[in-house]
């Protein structure tokens, strides 16, 4: 009779712990002995989801950024966090978990990872920072922590390392397992279920649980057979050159060789800089400043575009009405020869000849290497020069003398191919070699009309 009342006892008390809390408290009687007074007991709250309640392991203040959820990246925000490590998972609060716990609101939860299968390694890779480790859970999230204190950071990395290793796979397999739930029925059949669940996930998940695993691996695999492809693709691909060449690539007029510019054109000297001089003689020879003041830049690379790229020029037009744009895109072309109007080679002779100090003996060296120069540049040069000519002779105008002009011109159109630290003294001669170029013009270049 005794026993049959501590049954009804028993029922009764499940009962009402049931309706009260929606969870069922287990005894699971051991092996060893039948009767109920000798058995071991194990609690386990069991809810609509499997929960193991466990006492904290550690706890403290890390650095946190998630960096994958799911297998997608995400970008990386490192945030100061509370971590707590319990014995299947780690907890993450913005504060200590007491005072977390109080702000929480009814039925909410902290924002978790959970360790079963999960895997943990140092990485250098993955941040800037020091001391940093990452930890990959099956579901593909991937998360990082930092600490500046080494020790702090390798205390928790062999904590969190430590629980992985001791979790056992009956709840591995069921944390795994999303669909698994406890049905509200007998003990028996609680406990039967638990066990066929735990050793027979459903073969869905299964596939689901191995497709995780392998992500990671056919992600690296699919990232490096990309990069070979690309590296074939770059190697097999025809150069710059090639192209041009074939004429599937159009000369630009900016930035190219002056020999490359005058092919096109058909001429020795550049038809853009033929149109330039014509329009700058048509109306601005008695500009004040011309050549000196700067044009608006942002009009000066218009027209450097529609240069490139259009076949027809028309400075005529109303958008190019601002000579100081003409003069300035003028400027622009001679200061992006990839080799300026002087060639390299003949500027250390330049140099050499403006250094003479008879004024005829400097006239006729810097004759001599002038004619030296190949068509194109002299051609070029003497057309400019010419231009230049005219220019200074409006000087009552314009107030643009020899010297201004050497001035503008001189580390325009010559230069050293490697700077030195004499680029003062150098910048001095290159000026002096203008000036002396357009102050006896016909003598080096001979008349106007030749």
């Amino acid at each position: 009779m005794q026993q049959l009342a501590s049954s009804e006892n028993s029922a009764k008390k499940l009962h009402s712990s049931q309706e009260s809390t929606g969870a069922v408290q287990l005894r699971i009687k051991s092996a060893n002995s039948p009767h109920d007074r000798h058995s071991q007991s194990k609690s386990m709250i069991l809810s609509d989801n499997l929960k193991v309640i466990e006492p904290v392991i550690k706890e403290g203040l890390l650095l946190k950024a998630k960096i994958a959820d799911g297998g997608k990246k995400l970008r990386k925000n490192w945030a100061s966090s509370w971590i707590v490590l319990t014995g299947r998972k780690i907890e993450f609060y913005k504060e200590s978990k007491q005072s977390a716990a109080a702000n929480l609101k009814p039925g909410s939860k902290p924002e978790s990872v959970d360790l079963c299968g999960a895997h943990i390694e140092w990485t250098k890779e993955k941040s800037s920072k020091k001391n940093v480790f990452q930890i990959t859970t099956v579901t593909g999230n991937e998360f990082l922590f930092q600490s500046d204190i080494e020790f702090i950071i390798a205390e928790w990395f062999n904590a969190i390392k430590n629980a992985i290793e001791k979790l056992p796979k009956e709840i591995s397999a069921v944390s795994k397992n999303k669909d698994f739930k406890i049905p509200r029925s007998s003990s028996s059949e609680l406990l039967s279920n638990f066990e066929a669940e735990s050793k027979e996930p459903k073969p869905e998940n299964r596939r689901s649980l191995i497709f995780r695993l392998n992500y990671s691996i056919s992600d690296t695999t699919d990232k490096k057979q990309v990069k070979s492809r690309l590296k074939k693709f770059i190697n097999r691909r025809p150069s710059f050159k090639t192209l041009q060449e074939k004429g599937l690539i159009k000369d630009q007029v900016f930035g190219s060789c002056l020999h490359r510019v005058c092919e096109y054109n058909g001429s020795t000297v550049p038809e853009f800089v033929k149109t330039c001089i014509t329009a700058v003689e048509k109306r601005g020879l008695d500009v004040d400043g011309i050549y000196r003041v700067s044009g608006n830049l942002a009009t000066i690379q218009k027209l450097r575009f529609v240069v490139n790229h259009e076949e027809k020029l028309n400075l005529d037009d109303s958008q190019w009405e601002d000579i100081h744009v003409v003069t300035g895109a003028l400027k622009m072309f001679f200061r992006e020869l990839p080799e300026p109007l002087f060639p390299y080679c003949f500027f250390e002779q330049f140099v050499e000849a403006i250094k003479i100090q008879d004024n005829n003996n400097r006239v006729n060296s810097i004759k001599g290497l002038v004619q030296k120069l190949p068509r194109p540049n002299y051609d070029t040069m003497k057309i400019l020069f010419s231009h230049l000519k005219k220019i200074a002779a409006k000087e009552n105008k314009n107030l643009m003398s020899p010297q201004s002009l050497g001035i503008v011109f001189g580390p325009t159109l010559l230069r050293p191919e490697k700077e030195t630290g004499s680029m003062a003294v150098y910048m001095l001669y290159q000026n002096q070699i203008v000036e002396l170029m357009l102050s006896e013009y016909t003598k080096i270049f001979g008349s106007e009309e030749d």
